[in-house]
Formats: C-alpha cells, structure tokens, sequence
C-alpha cells in the first residue's frame, strides 16, 4: 500500500486530506474572482463532514460579518464557526501518553486553534461586556498555547514531513506570526500584563514567519499576505507606529492583482497603497474600479466609499 493510500487508525485515507485542501483552495480561487456565493455554496455542501470545507465556509461568513458588523451575520458566522471546531475536536489526537501525531492529527490541531482564535474575535465583536471579554480571553489563550506546541512540533527532530506538510507548516506559520506581530504591537503596559499570563511578542520574529507563509503556495499563504497587507497599509497608521512599509506592500499584493485583476479585495487594497503615495487620482480609479467589479458584496462597497471620503 503506497503513503498515499495508507488509512488512518480513524478510518480516513490521506488521499482524503489531499483532496479536501485541494478542493478548498479552488472554493477560495473562487471567492477571490469575486465569486463569492459559489465559492460558499462549493464548501457548504461539505462543511459537515470535512474540516477543511467547515473552516474555510466559516472563515468566509466571518469576513462577511467583521464587514457588516450585521448582528444576524456575527451570529451565523459564530454557530458556523463553532460547528467547525466541533469537527475539528472530533478528529484532534485522543488524550495518550503517546506523544507521535498521524498528519491528520496534526491538521485538526491547526485548525482547531484557526477556529479558536477566529470565534474569540466573533466574541469580542458581538458583546462589550466583561463576561464575553473573559470568554474571548479563555479562547484566545487556548489558541496561543495550541500555535506554541505546534510551532515546537515542527523544530522537533521526531517531526516527520507529511504529504501535505506545506499547509500545515502554513498553518502553524499563519498562527504564530499572527501572535507575534498583535502582541508586539499592543501597549507596553499591556503588553508587561500578558507576558505576566505567558504571552509574548517579537515583531520582527512575527513578520518573518508571515513573510515566510505568504510566499509558499499553501493553503493559507493568502491569509498570510492578507495579515503583512493589513499591517503595511493599515494597522501601523491606526496605531501611529509609522513602521509600514509601502514597498513591501506593493511586492506583496503585485502577484495577486496579476493572477486576480479584476479581484475586488487586491483592487482595494492597491487603492489604499496609491491613497498612501499621495496619487489621489489613481486611488480614487481603483477605489471606482473595485465597486465596478462585483455586485454581489456591497461590503466592498461601503469600503471603498469610505477611502474615498
């Protein structure tokens, strides 16, 4: 029997994981042509069995509602969310003394800790109170300290490459760097409180590993360029930092508006890169160009029309 082929003890082939990530990342091709409801409705009809489909389904109602900011939506995409990661339970390591994962273990984790981490945000955006504050928190840690033993899975000598090891080296990537660029960023008083709680957070450390993440052709390495875009054109003049680097941000975004011209979150994003340059004129184009693009999302819309206020 080849390794492909070979089953694991839960009865899944790892053909089957193949097939599921590769299905996946034509689901996000997709979304990412502005196909946004049969890029959903291709990972619907699978999310109940395949932890993969569910992740990806509820990471795609969560942008939904993170734009909408619709309480309906915030809701749909939390149940959905919470149902991936019930999947994502299901098919973790069982509790042994033995410490060796199979690769299908090893992918439930990551994706266990991606949902985690993605409903603590749900939770901090659908109620201010304190209790959803401690709920988030509690989340938050779980994922944290999930990233930080995956991350030493992988510097581990016993750690065996699996067929499909570059998405979840994507994966631990994505989650690690993620860490470790929003912890370094936050307040220093802040900051001293969370490493009291075992949190910590280098900069430089978290921008390599997205770098790293974003230049590999995985499954996550879109999130990763997501995450640099993000902080380049966005989160480094919000918190006045001045650190972003446009250049870097251009280099980032040029091989997805080649693969994906008409695509509406990269035409908004070199909107915002040209809005930074000072081209006002060629901003406002592509700000025009991305409402222009797709209709089935007015979210784009709404912010475009803000840029350009």
């Amino acid at each position: 029997m080849s390794q492909e082929e070979e089953t694991l003890s839960n009865g899944c082939s790892r053909s089957d994981l193949s097939m599921a990530l590769e299905d996946c990342m034509a689901a996000l091709d997709l979304f990412l042509r502005n196909d946004f409801e049969e890029a959903q409705d291709r990972l619907k009809c699978k999310a109940k069995d395949s932890m993969y489909h569910a992740l990806t389904y509820a990471t795609i109602l969560e942008m939904k509602a993170m734009m909408t900011f619709d309480p309906e939506h915030i809701l749909v995409a939390g149940n959905t969310m919470k149902e991936a990661q019930a999947l994502c339970q299901r098919q973790r390591k069982k509790a042994t003394f033995s410490k060796s994962f199979t690769e299908e273990e090893l992918h439930a984790e990551v994706c266990y800790a991606e949902c985690l981490l993605q409903r603590a945000a749900l939770t901090f955006l659908q109620d201010e109170n304190m209790i959803s504050f401690i709920k988030g928190g509690i989340k938050v840690r779980n994922s944290y300290q999930t990233y930080k033993e995956l991350h030493n899975v992988l510097q581990s000598s016993g750690y065996t490459h699996g067929i499909n090891h570059g998405h979840f080296e994507g994966g631990v990537k994505l989650g690690v760097g993620a860490f470790n660029l929003m912890i370094s960023m936050l307040p220093t008083r802040t900051l001293k409180l969370l490493e009291f709680v075992g949190f910590s957070g280098n900069k430089e450390f978290g921008l390599q590993q997205l770098q790293e993440g974003s230049a590999e052709s995985t499954f996550r390495s879109f999130l990763c360029n997501m995450l640099l875009l993000c902080y380049h054109t966005f989160m480094s003049f919000i918190l006045g930092t001045g650190e972003g680097d446009v250049e870097d941000a251009e280099k980032l975004l040029q091989p997805y508006l080649k693969k994906y011209p008409k695509g509406s979150i990269f035409l908004f994003f070199a909107g915002r890169i040209e809005e930074i340059k000072g081209n006002l004129d060629a901003a406002i184009k592509l700000f025009e160009e991305c409402c222009e693009a797709q209709q089935q999302w007015s979210q784009f819309h709404h912010m475009c029309y803000w840029e350009l206020m």
